[in-house]
């Protein structure tokens, strides 16, 4: 069988995501905030009012587990907790206004690591690459959309 690399694909896709994330964890060190920390926070910073079980979802870690995490981010002042105005058992995060500073900083040592990572790419390749990611993650939502909210109606959707 002649090969045009399409069986080293998912091996790359985790390969690469695994090195950005340990060179942006190395250049985010200074803040003082763990992957999971500055993963949540990002999370919240996109999504304000999110819920904790919406963020268990997304970061696909357990319930209690993001309850401690945010628990503890709460204590550093990263983030406050907020009743939903329609019921009080629901659990809403915001960022405070620290968090809100340190999103500007993580964007930008982001922009850093992906200019870094695609060194040597055309900005017409760079194009090339971001649609056939979308569309590579579209294929396989599964009713969800890029951010991991299901599309209303997509819940019967065959696979």
């Amino acid at each position: 069988m002649v090969s045009d690399g399409i069986d080293r694909l998912g091996f790359l896709i985790h390969d690469v995501q695994r090195l950005m994330r340990k060179r942006f964890e190395a250049k985010a060190s200074g803040l003082g905030l763990s992957s999971a920390q500055w993963r949540l926070m990002v999370r919240v910073a996109k999504e304000e009012g999110i819920t904790q079980a919406r963020l268990a979802e997304l970061l696909e870690i357990e319930p209690i587990s993001v309850s401690r995490l945010v628990d503890r981010m709460e204590e550093s002042g990263w983030i406050e907790r907020r009743s939903d105005a329609t019921d009080r058992r629901v659990r809403m995060i915001f960022p405070t206004a620290k968090a809100s500073e340190a999103y500007a900083e993580i964007k930008s040592l982001a922009g850093e690591v992906y200019e870094e990572s695609l060194t040597g790419v055309s900005l017409e390749d760079r194009r090339i690459l971001i649609k056939g990611l979308e569309a590579m993650a579209k294929n396989l939502a599964d009713g969800e959309t890029a951010s991991g909210e299901k599309v209303k109606g997509a819940e019967g959707a065959a696979a």
